[in-house]
């Protein structure tokens, strides 16, 4: 069973391949990412976000949800030397961390549903549990300067799969340390981790680090990265390769 919806501003895509799967359980996940979105969208003037933006509300008033996701976010700035910050000109903006952490719970419910076998892709930031078909999930690195084309298709399970860069939505991140200057250097970075939550994490850390980044990845213990530079070349860790799909004579 696979829905897609647009949501957050982006297409979400939920596939379930356990055949005891209804409906309800993937509504429950579109429902979860609604609630997350009115929580916290910087677009909408009455999400929890923008309230504490505008001064309106208290630390004390603060929900669960926004006292982890201001923690985590507070947690990745020190492990990445400063690189991930959600503060922007005293603006909070944590966008880059809660579409990961949201896919990551969204993943939960379908396990509490008894469901061990689908994935989550939201704007292409990607949650896989289990196998389809009896085969680890397949997904697809696109080539930043022509989005049609595939250059490599990973073949995971029970893994977390996340991509920065500007194909899709321009310039969106920053280098905290300069932060007018425009990031060139490095057009796509994806990063697979032991779950979305930290491979998205990590990877809008690493994009901000230009083409230090795949090194400061090469160096987290259970992640692996792919990075394409603004000459097209492509730089990736020492152990990407045991997740790229080998091509054979079958297809």
């Amino acid at each position: 069973m696979k829905h897609l919806q647009l949501l957050m501003g982006m297409p979400i895509t939920v596939e379930v391949v356990d055949p005891g799967v209804t409906e309800a359980d993937i509504e429950k996940v579109f429902a979860y990412f609604r609630a997350v979105d009115d929580t916290f969208s910087t677009y909408k003037e009455h999400s929890e976000i923008a309230k504490i933006n505008r001064g309106e509300l208290g630390e004390e008033a603060y929900s669960d949800d926004m006292k982890t996701i201001l923690a985590v976010s507070e947690q990745t700035r020190q492990e990445t030397r400063g690189y991930f910050d959600i503060r922007h000109n005293g603006i909070l903006d944590p966008s880059g961390i809660v579409k990961g952490w949201a896919i990551l719970q969204a993943a939960h419910l379908l396990k509490e549903a008894g469901l061990t076998n689908f994935y989550i892709d939201a704007g292409g930031d990607i949650q896989v549990a289990g196998n389809k078909d009896g085969e680890p999930w397949r997904i697809g690195i696109r080539n930043p300067f022509n989005r049609k084309e595939i250059v490599k298709v990973l073949v995971v399970t029970d893994k977390g799969v996340a991509t920065s860069g500007t194909a899709i939505r321009g310039q969106h991140i920053y280098d905290p340390h300069n932060p007018d200057t425009s990031l060139q250097d490095v057009v796509s970075l994806t990063v697979i981790g032991p779950n979305v939550y930290e491979a998205d994490r990590f990877a809008t850390a690493a994009f901000a680090m230009g083409k230090r980044g795949i090194f400061f990845i090469q160096q987290l213990p259970g992640f692996e990265g792919y990075m394409i530079d603004a000459s097209a070349r492509a730089t990736f860790t020492s152990g990407f390769e045991r997740y790229v799909l080998q091509h054979d004579n079958t297809h």
